[in-house]
């Protein structure tokens, strides 16, 4: 393996990506095969989304031969993507999956990526850090977990990847206050009610933080400010992985290889892994390794890690304490709409344009622990539909508030739910298009969970009504999912180690939102990717120790 020392620049601005934005002559670069069928490469990594791809960018920077295998095609935004609401429906994870539970969560749009980038290819662009109290819920709050690292641990790569993607947005004053590397972007008018609204009641509220700059940036063109944020930006304003951080491993000799399922990981008889099993084009393929990274995000990665079970490990791979699927958590993301007499006209911004996060951390004098963010969204029409349905709306009801749609402006929130060790991902007896059982996600609320979506909505609620609000509309949904294979500092309390280390698997690594051991009220990208960096040096320095 590399030890890192050749391509790796060694300047404050190391890790600016010179290609960023590029994307005709980097996808060509990726149909090109540059291993062969019966070459052992440094490391194997399944799935480019935002772990996979900052991962194994950054191993390609260091030297290393690197192949990346996603189960979903190489997108051309420019051939691919569409100006359509429903159209974008190719960009989500809509193979089968059950779900069940007390509270099950819907899965698809909102929770799943199918493609290399991952679900930023579709995600908000929201860029929040976590906050320093998520790493120590347990010891502070009494609930949740405490992680064996600290948010000092990973603020150096927060701000590398703040600077890569880039962020914009104002100076911020919570969790660990701190600057964007690019200014906010203008205000439209679903920005403009929350200021109003959240000045009426003493909010402190601010622009940004969106991985999309305020202005061009290298090659990519400036945002056109449509809405079509969690689409697909098809003018690549938006950052996410496919159009920065993959054309950068490419340049660095990374190979990317789409439509490649991978069925299971190969370990051999000294508990080490060497490599995956994976299907192209219904043929069997296997890819040797050094090291195998397993990046499948919150479902597809308890799912292979549990598929990949043998006589030495009968219950799957990191699950001796049966760990592996749970404590999966989503995030309760009520949303609220406000209706007004003037046209607001609420997709014309970043969905999330100006937002607070005043309530993120516990408040002693309320009934429940942790807190929520808020933030504004903009549904689009057939999304917007949906919610006006699920009030009871239907015929010529319904048609009116369709006509209705630009004198609406929207709130959503992000509460964060505990992880539960009922919820969790199992193997089903249904099995998918490839023969294999497909992932069972059983999910259920707490009570401290419904408090805490109950306090969001009702200070949504409130915003709006203080910004003029003639009619309000609640809609309950849920967002981001994060756990099912949780970083822990001992192995019986968890399925990899603080350096993503799977437990009982030598060259086993785990580098995704799976690993979370919290979630924080904060979107989970940033915060993958800030991981992903951090892993990627720990794995340099695993390999020149060996």
């Amino acid at each position: 393996m590399g030890d890192g020392s050749a391509v790796r620049d060694r300047n404050a601005s190391a890790w600016l990506l010179p290609h960023n934005g590029v994307r005709t002559d980097h996808r060509l670069r990726a149909d090109m095969r540059r291993y062969q069928p019966d070459d052992e490469v440094d490391v194997v990594i399944v799935g480019a989304g935002a772990g996979g791809a900052t991962l194994g960018q950054r191993l390609a920077r260091a030297g290393w031969s690197v192949v990346l295998l996603d189960a979903g095609p190489f997108w051309d935004p420019d051939a691919d993507w569409v100006s359509d609401e429903r159209g974008s429906h190719g960009l989500y994870w809509t193979d089968a999956r059950q779900i069940g539970g007390d509270d099950p969560v819907p899965l698809g749009s909102n929770n799943s990526g199918r493609g290399v980038g991952g679900s930023m290819v579709h995600y908000a662009g929201y860029t929040p850090r976590f906050h320093p109290s998520d790493f120590h819920t347990l010891s502070s709050d009494g609930v949740g977990a405490d992680w064996p690292i600290d948010y000092t641990e990973l603020r150096p790569y927060y701000e590398q990847i703040e600077a890569e993607l880039p962020v914009a947005g104002q100076d911020w004053p919570w969790g660990d206050p701190h600057r964007y590397p690019h200014s906010p972007h203008p205000v439209s008018g679903n920005g403009l009610i929350a200021l109003r609204g959240a000045d009426a009641l003493g909010v402190d509220m601010r622009v940004g933080p969106v991985a999309i700059p305020n202005g061009r940036f290298g090659n990519r063109p400036h945002c056109i400010y449509r809405g079509f944020c969690i689409q697909g930006c098809k003018v690549n304003a938006k950052a996410s992985p496919l159009i920065t951080h993959i054309p950068d491993a490419l340049a660095h000799g990374a190979e990317v290889r789409p439509d490649c399922h991978v069925s299971r990981i190969l370990v051999d008889d000294t508990g080490s892994a060497t490599g995956v099993v994976y299907v192209h084009d219904g043929v069997l393929h296997r890819q040797r390794a050094q090291a195998v990274v397993v990046a499948g995000y919150s479902i597809e990665t308890p799912r292979l890690l549990l598929l990949s079970s043998s006589s030495r490990y009968p219950d799957g791979l990191g699950n001796d304490h049966d760990h592996v699927g749970r404590h999966l958590m989503v995030q309760g993301a009520p949303q609220v709409a406000g209706r007004f007499a003037e046209e607001i006209r609420m997709y014309k911004a970043p969905p999330p344009e100006v937002s607070s996060e005043q309530f993120y951390e516990t408040d002693p004098s309320k009934p429940y622990r942790r807190g929520f963010s808020i933030q504004t969204v903009s549904p689009l029409p057939i999304t917007w539909s949906e919610h006006v349905a699920a009030q009871g709306h239907w015929g010529q009801t319904l048609r009116e508030y369709m006509r209705d749609y630009v004198h609406w402006a929207t709130l959503g929130a992000l509460c964060e739910l505990l992880p539960l060790p009922g919820n969790r991902v199992t193997l089903a007896d249904e099995t998918d298009g490839h023969g294999l059982p497909v992932a069972h996600f059983s999910y259920s609320q707490c009570d401290n969970d419904r408090q805490l979506i109950d306090a969001a909505s009702t200070v949504m609620s409130d915003m709006l009504r203080a910004a003029g609000a003639e009619e309000v509309m609640t809609i309950n949904r849920y967002a981001h999912l994060v756990g099912g294979a949780r970083m822990a500092a001992r192995r019986q309390d968890g399925v990899v180690d603080g350096e993503h280390r799977v437990y009982g698997v030598d060259r086993l690594y785990v580098v995704d939102g799976s690993v979370m051991p919290t979630q924080g009220a904060a979107n989970p990208a940033l915060t993958i990717m800030a991981l992903a960096a951090r892993a990627a040096g720990l794995m340099k320095r695993h390999a020149v120790q060996s």
